[in-house]
């Protein structure tokens, strides 16, 4: 039983499909001009129309890439260096994503100042701190939709309403919250949004970055002139209809979803509560996706925890995917509570997707309560 959607996701029968039916008809490269390469762009034309109609967003604002660090890293630093002569401040969160906090810690190397706003126990930055930490040097402003670790959501709509009169550039990693969420980053006031699509049942090593057209961004990659010269290199035609196909599926069924996983998380957390084992949820739990849940469990190793469940045949985390095989805390956790806080060891994370049950999850929370109760009895 899988139950680490955060990490990755089972691929969609819809999204198999369509990307075995490319792979068998439609080879040809979409830059080239005969026959064969213009079916292949009427159908990454296709693609990119379908995507930006599920952000209300023009088509040639979707840029293609390999996935959310891509995604990030074009965004973070094709903006900072687009936009250097004007300034080389940039805000972000203690609490971002590897592929946003490495980005960052790259282009302190290059001389650029970075101002990481912490976050309180809840896991939220203060709006407040938003607003001090602003200068007229700052030339970009990076803050995740949603906590891959937590699934807290951050403030982004506030964000936008005061980055309005400022010239910063709004970047947000939006691939925990994209498909989970409606997103519509021109009423946010996103300028751009990085998306992978194995977060949402697609396949891996494709995902996409909106640009919104007055944003300028300096290349991080050279060679052909694909996706209008902004991303060079052969565009991944099979990968890129099945992430089409569905993100077009997630948002003609976004309502349907919610309800689905909103019962399913109750019915976990109701089971849970009935094994009378002592707990915390982390994170905030008044503004989260309820796909994700990050419990600590007193006096019961994190690490131990999970093999037990593995055992059981049950897959859960400790945390971000992208640090796993390090014994690294969570420097989520850290942000919220201090490095000393044994809250961090004794967490694991939970997440919800396509094809759990309510019986799965019951299981779950029954086979977690059992082990707990014999670390904390112990």
């Amino acid at each position: 039983m899988y139950f680490d959607h955060a990490a990755t996701s089972p691929m969609h029968p819809v999204a198999i499909e369509k990307m075995t039916a490319i792979m068998n008809e439609v080879f040809g490269n979409p830059s080239s001009i005969h026959q064969y390469g213009r079916k292949a762009h009427e159908y990454l034309e296709k693609a990119r129309q379908v995507i930006a109609k599920t952000l209300k967003v023009k088509p040639h604002e979707i840029i293609f890439t390999s996935g959310g660090t891509e995604g990030d890293n074009y965004a973070i630093i094709g903006a900072a260096f687009a936009n250097q002569a004007k300034g080389r401040h940039i805000i972000s969160t203690s609490i971002e994503h590897p592929a946003v906090m490495e980005t960052l810690h790259y282009l302190e190397k290059q001389g650029f100042e970075v101002t990481y706003l912490p976050v309180d126990a809840n896991g939220q930055i203060s709006l407040a701190d938003l607003k001090q930490a602003l200068r007229e040097d700052t030339i970009l402003v990076s803050i995740m939709f949603a906590n891959n670790e937590t699934g807290n959501l951050l403030p982004i709509v506030q964000i936008g309403e005061i980055l309005k009169d400022h010239p910063a550039v709004f970047h947000t990693d939006a691939v925990q919250a994209y498909g989970k969420v409606a997103i519509f980053p021109e009423e946010l006031g996103i300028d751009l949004l990085s998306i992978s699509a194995h977060k949402i049942n697609g396949p891996k090593g494709i995902g996409f970055l909106y640009k919104k057209d007055s944003v300028k961004l300096q290349p991080i990659t050279h060679g052909g002139e694909q996706e209008e010269k902004r991303r060079a290199g052969t565009e991944n035609l099979p990968a890129i209809c099945a992430m089409a196909e569905v993100a077009q599926f997630h948002h003609e069924h976004l309502a349907e979803e919610q309800a689905q996983i909103q019962a399913i998380s109750q019915h976990f957390l109701d089971v849970l509560s009935q094994q009378q084992v002592r707990y915390q949820v982390n994170g905030d739990e008044a503004n989260k996706l309820p796909q994700v849940w990050n419990l600590s469990f007193n006096q019961v190793n994190n690490q131990m925890l999970l093999m037990h469940l593995d055992l059981a045949n049950m897959a859960i985390s400790t945390g971000s995917a992208c640090t796993a095989g390090n014994v690294n805390p969570s420097h989520v956790l850290e942000a919220m509570y201090g490095k000393k806080d044994e809250k961090i060891h004794t967490a694991i994370r939970v997440s919800f997707g396509f094809g759990n049950t309510l019986d799965e999850v019951g299981q779950l929370a029954q086979q977690l309560g059992q082990v707990v109760r014999k670390f904390q009895q112990a």
